[in-house]
């Protein structure tokens, strides 16, 4: 469990175009197999250590002759942001998707100072 100081919490929110592969006869689109989408997420401010994030679907495009099948995950969480993947294997036909995330964690206060 993550415990921060009262007071000292930051929540930063956004949301995040994974991909539109139908525009363009991308992988998610007309690929079949194991395939993944990267998207790199930096915060707009810097937390003082790497916050909880949380991510989900928030708009997905699948294709109505195949099976939906898709994975999303965070991954490499820093107090600068971190990146969002998702996946899909097999036949699964995805036209686009974009997730949602949420970010919690402690943040440095105009009162903090570092003795040296």
């Amino acid at each position: 469990m993550k415990r921060f100081a009262a007071g000292r919490v930051g929540v930063e929110q956004g949301h995040t175009l994974l991909f539109a592969d139908f525009q363009n006869g991308g992988p998610m689109w007309t690929g079949t197999g194991p395939r993944e989408a990267r998207a790199t997420v930096h915060f707009k401010e810097r937390f003082a250590e790497a916050p909880a994030v949380m991510a989900g679907l928030s708009l997905w495009d699948f294709d109505q002759g195949t099976n939906i099948r898709a994975e999303l995950a965070t991954e490499k969480v820093t107090a600068k942001g971190f990146v969002l993947v998702f996946k899909t294997w097999a036949d699964t036909r995805i036209a686009r998707a974009r997730a949602d995330w949420i970010a919690i964690g402690p943040v440095r206060d105009e009162d903090d100072w570092d003795v040296v």
